[in-house]
Parts: structure tokens; sequence; C-alpha cells
């Protein structure tokens, strides 16, 4: 999962370089935080915030595959 969000984050950011991705695991499930170059931020989120949504929609279709559940965080 953590792998899937930085190929498509990367692919929509000026400044590829200055994404991270962390995941942190528990017993409830994944959470996965996103940081960006601070102008790429609106990039990430999108117009009321379709891209970061469509974002966590991917995501959760790949958790549910997975039995388990997962959060998008962007910092």
């Amino acid at each position: 999962m953590k792998e899937l969000i930085e190929f498509i984050v990367k692919s929509i950011v000026n400044n590829p370089t200055d994404v991270v991705v962390t995941e942190e695991r528990s017993e409830g499930g994944v959470l996965l935080k996103l940081q960006v170059h601070p102008d790429d931020m609106g990039r990430v989120i999108g117009k009321q915030g379709r891209v970061v949504q469509a974002m966590r929609t991917l995501l959760r279709v790949v958790a549910v595959k997975q039995n388990t559940r997962v959060e998008l965080v962007v910092i």
C-alpha cells in the first residue's frame, strides 16, 4: 500500500524527491502518513479534496483484499 501511494503522489507533484510516506501498523489496521513539499500540497489534495479522496478509495480496495483497514493522513 505504501508503494502504491508513493507511485501515485510522485507522478502528480513537482518535487517528487520530497515525498515521504511512513507506514504504521497496529491491530486496528494500517496508518499511512504522507508528507509532501508545501508547494505540492494543493496538487495532492486537489479541488475540494477529490485527489486525496480518490487515493483513499484505492487504498480501501487494496485493504479489503488484504482483510485489513487503512487510513491515509496528509501532513
